[in-house]
């Protein structure tokens, strides 16, 4: 059964009139012809479909992007890449099952994924704690970067988390440093690597796999320092500022767009990619074929340098300031005639 939002309650409600239609037991019975009516309901469901997604504010695509039917990296790992061969294991602690690494090829090209994975239901969700990585996770996806620089593979990493764990267990193991190390490693390896934000891309978590030469980001995903809740609990001490927050953090794909976070948005069928698997895989399989190519061009120095300066760039922004009202310079005092020396007496 589909799962409806909020926001989609009118899709939904016009759904079940159509639904209604196509059902009535009437229809038969009777010889009744319901085809006309049930056409003008077709296109009615139509535009009121077209006229919902065509406006989402950033808090409805944040929703979108945590839809419990939305694409999971697993999705993407059977649709998008072929020959998918899971690898397990930090070789230091555990084997983190929040993070799914492993070798595959893309439109042939061999390559080496990873990616956060999140559960349907509740024994999913244990196994892969929400897409939460623990310190393993992400030292286990370092691992698998580290095997790909030394065999020439390029990386492709999906996110999809709300952000690293935060737990006791995770601190004691040194979270923090586990990312920091994949930062600074990312920057330095020689081969291309492209990130794509899938779902929700949330701060450190995120960006522990996320430095990259090409930082796509699906239309109704979103990629930011803080969950909006979060940012809501801080700023206003109401975590119901949810969609305030996500207003003034500029955490949608068009914003990240403008501010030059992300290379490129990749399109979703409307209604979300949940709505179309098979098309939105298709269209992200072409969008990393076409960038893998095109870094695969580019030498490995000059890759290297302009992976350095995409990220040096970041924070820099020119703020017009309003213009200053000045008072209108005062015409100069006339200068008296000099003095004439006296005349001389005879």
């Amino acid at each position: 059964m589909k799962q409806y939002l909020d926001f989609e309650k009118p899709i939904a409600e016009l759904q079940r009139k159509l639904d209604e239609l196509r059902e009535h037991p009437e229809s038969a019975s009777l010889g009744l012809d319901l085809e006309a009516e049930i056409k003008l309901m077709e296109d009615k469901l139509a535009e009121t479909r077209r006229a919902v997604y065509s406006n989402l504010t950033a808090w409805q695509r944040v929703q979108l992007a945590r839809h419990p039917k939305r694409p999971y990296t697993m999705d993407y790992l059977r649709t998008v890449f072929a020959d998918f061969e899971e690898l397990h294991g930090d070789r230091l602690f555990a084997d983190d099952r929040a993070m799914v690494c492993g070798l595959a090829r893309l439109e042939g090209e061999n390559v080496v994924v990873l990616g956060t994975q999140k559960g349907r239901e509740v024994k999913e969700n244990i196994l892969r704690n929400f897409g939460s990585a623990h310190p393993e996770g992400y030292r286990k996806a370092l691992r698998l970067m580290r095997l790909a620089a030394k065999f020439g593979l390029p990386i492709i990493a999906l996110i999809d988390t709300a952000g690293a764990y935060p737990g006791v267990g995770a601190e004691e193991r040194h979270i923090a440093e586990a990312i920091a190390v994949n930062l600074r490693e990312m920057t330095l390896m020689s081969v291309p690597i492209i990130a794509v934000v899938i779902g929700e891309g949330g701060s450190g978590g995120a960006l522990g796999i996320g430095v990259a030469d090409r930082v796509l980001i699906l239309e109704n995903a979103y990629y930011s320092v803080i969950s909006p809740e979060g940012c809501a609990a801080i700023l206003w001490k109401d975590r119901t500022a949810a969609a305030k927050a996500a207003e003034a953090l500029k955490i949608t794909a068009r914003d990240l767009l403008e501010l030059q976070l992300v290379d490129e948005i990749v399109p979703e069928p409307l209604g979300g990619a949940h709505n179309d698997l098979a098309g939105t895989a298709s269209t992200l399989k072409a969008t990393l074929a076409r960038h893998l190519l095109e870094l695969k061009s580019c030498p490995v120095k000059e890759r290297l340098r302009l992976r350095y300066e995409k990220y040096r760039a970041f924070g820099h922004f020119l703020e017009e300031l309003p213009p200053v009202a000045t008072a209108e310079p005062k015409p100069p005092a006339a200068t008296p005639p000099p003095a004439q020396a006296p005349a001389p007496q005879s």
